[in-house]
């Protein structure tokens, strides 16, 4: 007998709880039963466009469906991440499974303690760490998988906003992200989850932060150039840039990761637009997948999140879970200690175990 749909209440009607939404009528493992927002107009709205129920209050939405399987949250708040912990811990308290956007939480402790109290009470936690679900990242899953990128030597990431100082707008002090950790909190948990993805736990970080002459001058608090370099629990090291729209990037685009190992490289473009494979004696494989919207992430990852929940899997088996985007936030706090320190290198704090007590890193 097939499962039935899993009924879905999405919280956060901007721009993403309407992707989200989407993505959610379209898969057949899913029932979007009703959106909430605290600002009723956007809940309004979104009920309308979807034909659904609304709501303003998370507790109001959780007490008239006891029967929903999953909340989804994807609401934003200061660093993109401040207004994700307490709708969250509702859901988590009212026995539902919760995937939520990303990062985790703009606050460390409030991200170990949501792992920590979905993991108490025995349920599923996800979060849309959707950059390592396209078709370039599942080909390079099966490189690795077959053995044709060997024992990992490096791994290179480089992600931002493409522009200019030209292009720096001038300063709203109000603005959420009036902040010197803003961009790196709220967009670094993407390029560290397709590292981590792909070469496993970072054992140690070490990063630099700056922000150009424009930013300074129109007195932006934000720190908007990140270098880190990392190495990770198997030997490979890592190097990560990321910029807000300080500079135009060059080869491979707003977006590009390429892992090295002792028998093949590969390089993929632009989160969904291109594969390159280079081994040893043979002429580079370039593959065009024809797709150019990032947009076609969400409801692949989307739909492995509502696989997994119905499939039952092993909590530890989640893809993309709740401890994946702890493990981000670990590195980006990392990565802002070393900052602070003039660069030195430090150890990101450990995990939670998936048993027991934590994992110790050697």
């Amino acid at each position: 007998m097939a499962n039935s749909p899993l009924k879905v209440g999405v919280v956060g009607m901007g721009g993403i709880g309407h992707t989200h939404c989407n993505a959610y009528i379209a898969d057949e493992l899913a029932e979007l039963v009703c959106v909430c927002d605290l600002r009723k107009e956007r809940a309004d709205e979104a009920a309308e466009k979807f034909g659904v129920e609304k709501f303003y209050t998370v507790k109001e939405m959780l007490n008239a469906h006891p029967e929903l399987d999953i909340v989804d949250v994807t609401t934003s708040g200061i660093e993109n991440g401040s207004w994700h912990y307490v709708p969250v811990m509702e859901a988590l308290a009212a026995g539902k499974h919760v995937l939520t956007e990303k990062p985790i939480s703009n606050d460390i402790e409030e991200a170990r303690e949501m792992v920590r109290f979905a993991c108490q009470q025995d349920l599923y936690l996800g979060c849309n760490l959707n950059h390592y679900f396209s078709e370039p990242a599942f080909m390079a899953d099966k490189l690795i998988a077959d053995g044709q990128i060997g024992e990992q030597v490096y791994a290179l990431t480089k992600v931002g906003f493409n522009g200019s100082t030209v292009d720096v707008p001038n300063i709203d002090p109000t603005s959420r992200w009036q902040y010197p950790y803003s961009h790196a909190k709220a967009f670094l948990t993407h390029p560290f989850s397709v590292m981590r993805h792909f070469s496993g736990d970072v054992k140690y970080i070490q990063a630099f932060m700056d922000k150009p002459g424009a930013r300074r001058q129109g007195g932006d608090m934000m720190l908007s150039i990140q270098s880190i370099h990392m190495q990770f629990q198997n030997g490979c090291v890592g190097y990560l840039l990321s910029q807000r729209g300080d500079a135009h990037f060059g080869l491979g685009g707003w977006w590009s990761y390429e892992l090295a190992g002792t028998k093949g490289t590969f390089c993929i473009e632009n989160c969904v637009e291109k594969l390159t494979v280079w081994q040893k004696d043979k002429e580079p494989v370039i593959t065009n997948t024809g797709v150019t919207d990032f947009g076609a992430t969400f409801p692949i990852r989307i739909h492995a999140f509502l696989e997994d929940v119905t499939n039952k899997v092993d909590k530890e088996h989640l893809r993309a879970s709740g401890r994946d985007a702890l493990a981000t936030m670990e590195y980006i706090f990392a990565a802002i200690d070393s900052y602070e320190s003039g660069g030195e290198l430090v150890r990101p704090h450990a995990l939670p175990a998936f048993h027991g007590s934590v994992n110790i890193i050697k």
